[in-house]
């Protein structure tokens, strides 16, 4: 966790309504249709795993939809408290300056609605499995290409 408070605007209860509770996971955008797909993915498999009824994605720029889209859809499906959630690993600029400007840009039409932005995902330790997992996948792969036993050469 960071000392940065979290931004925010209104409140939110500690166990809010799922039918009132909408998620945005926000990334930069891209050029490349494979990583903005990427994030469609992952809001599916959050949506899955997680049991949260309204889940939407967003990018800063680049690609669509944006902020704004992403909040009118939580909206439209009944959100009242909106989480909107960075898919960054670090504290950057973008975590402490843009996006809090787009989140209260997005939100501006929906003056009832509170919404908290989290921190990236950082030092989670969530993610040192997730890089555990790739390395041994990245050595399983190595070895079965080469037919190589891990840690030794031809």
């Amino acid at each position: 966790m960071t000392d940065i408070p979290l931004a925010s605007r209104g409140t939110i209860p500690a166990d809010p309504p799922l039918r009132e509770l909408g998620i945005i996971v926000i990334d930069h955008g891209s050029r490349r249709e494979e990583s903005n797909d990427q994030l469609l993915e992952y809001v599916e498999l959050l949506k899955q795993h997680a049991g949260y009824m309204i889940v939407e994605p967003a990018h800063m720029e680049i690609a669509s939809p944006n902020m704004v889209m992403a909040m009118d859809q939580c909206v439209r499906q009944g959100a009242r408290y909106v989480v909107i959630h960075p898919w960054f690993l670090g504290p950057g600029r973008h975590w402490r300056e843009h996006i809090p400007l787009l989140a209260a840009e997005a939100a501006r039409a929906y003056p009832q609605l509170a919404y908290v932005i989290t921190e990236p995902l950082g030092l989670h330790p969530g993610l040192v499995k997730a890089t555990c997992d790739r390395i041994t996948d990245a050595l399983q792969q190595t070895t079965a290409a080469t037919g190589n036993h891990a840690g030794t050469e031809n």
